[in-house]
């Protein structure tokens, strides 16, 4: 079959690779009808990051067709259209019992050698990732293996196109992880550092849970435009404004309730570059790091911040005096998509979340590297693609 691939470097290529078959007996095969570009890939193909091999198949959102089940698989059946949530999680374990799918002990890898150095213990796993998140094959691919599929995989109502359900696969559930880690509710203010995909969703997110004020925090003008038009709320541009400065004078001097990071791990320089810059200090610093510590400074005090970056490594500098005197409450997460994923699709069938505008381009999957070109410079508005690996290119 034909799947994007690393090829060392930044390098991609669209390679011919075997077809997955059922390695367990909770496994399904899934015919992937779209896959998508996401911030947490980019990182990976930066020179130098350790963990994926030549010929590593690229990607973790997606959502496609039943083709084969394994024979414990209860839920699912050949012919079903499924959306399959990104992070790989057992459905049985501690964490998985209380609804931290992301933090499985039984969905990433088995080796603690592989999976401890970065975090301090192994977490859940990650489709097309290295080996410390499981090392599962990844998305941009014509057929992906489905570990756990009664756990991962959720049927996708007749109403929701393909367009729209694939990002309820990470995006959408990403999003509401924010307002959710965040406790928003009504009456609330709310600050979100980034308008890419997980952005606006974030911001979608806490209207839905009833926040009297959004407002999103990006450089990118089409982003802003797109976030004015098509969401309906408040933005500013941190290359032209003191953030936290004009978030307290609209805020009434206080700072917003809940200020949520969403710039993405990028590589440190596309969609969360710029953030923070006059905050800079000592230390190494990412631009989803800078991000956090401008949210850390707005936010008023006794008020939450989340973090949704996907950043690996450690922050120099962190503003930990802020945190203590303002009384903040600072939370992150990577998505619990297994615990969101069914309310957000009866969201999408009511057209409550009409997510598919976000995918601003459409390419076959023979235009991969193309398209990660582009997705990765935020060239011609792009805000994510959206590859249909059954479509040929013509």
């Amino acid at each position: 079959m034909r799947a994007l691939c690393w090829v060392g470097g930044d390098g991609l290529a669209v390679r011919e690779v075997p077809e997955p078959r059922l390695r367990n007996t909770q496994d399904a095969i899934v015919r992937v009808s779209r896959s998508a570009t996401c911030g947490a890939d980019l990182p990976l193909l930066s020179p130098g990051d350790a963990g994926l091999g030549v010929g590593d198949v690229l990607g973790h959102e997606f959502l496609g067709e039943v083709v084969e089940v394994g024979p414990e698989v209860r839920r699912h059946r050949v012919g079903d259209r499924v959306v399959v949530c990104s992070v790989v999680s057992c459905g049985r374990c501690w964490y998985c019992r209380r609804g931290l799918f992301s933090c499985c002990d039984n969905g990433g890898s088995t080796e603690p050698t592989v999976a401890e150095p970065p975090w301090g213990e192994p977490a859940g796993g990650c489709y097309g990732h290295p080996r410390s998140a499981g090392g599962f094959a990844g998305s941009h691919a014509e057929y992906v293996r489905v570990p756990y599929a009664d756990v991962g995989a959720f049927p996708v109502p007749d109403a929701v196109s393909d367009d729209r359900a694939v990002f309820a696969s990470d995006a959408a559930p990403t999003g509401w992880l924010g307002a959710d880690l965040g406790g928003v509710g009504p009456g609330d203010v709310v600050a979100v550092w980034g308008a890419g995909a997980v952005g606006q969703l974030t911001a979608l997110a806490a209207l839905l849970r009833g926040a009297e004020r959004v407002i999103v925090v990006d450089r990118h003008d089409e982003r802003l435009r797109m976030v004015e038009r098509d969401i309906g709320v408040e933005t500013l541009h941190y290359g032209r404004t003191d953030i936290p400065a004009e978030l307290r004078e609209r805020t009434g001097g206080r700072g917003p309730d809940v200020c949520v990071e969403a710039a993405g791990a990028g590589d440190g320089g596309t969609e969360a570059r710029g953030f923070g810059q006059r905050l800079l200090g000592g230390g190494r610093q990412t631009g989803s790091s800078l991000a956090v510590r401008e949210a850390v400074h707005a936010c008023r005090k006794g008020g939450t911040v989340a973090v949704l970056g996907a950043g690996t490594g450690f922050v120099e500098a962190f503003p930990l005096g802020a945190v203590l005197h303002k009384g903040l409450t600072v939370r992150g997460a990577r998505q619990h998509g297994q615990r969101y994923i069914p309310m957000l699709l009866k969201l999408m069938a009511r057209d409550e979340i009409r997510a598919e505008r976000l995918a601003t381009h459409r390419l076959p999957l023979e235009e991969g590297p193309r398209g990660y070109a582009l997705f990765r410079e935020r060239a011609d508005g792009c805000v994510r693609v959206v590859f249909t690996p059954q479509e040929r290119a013509g």
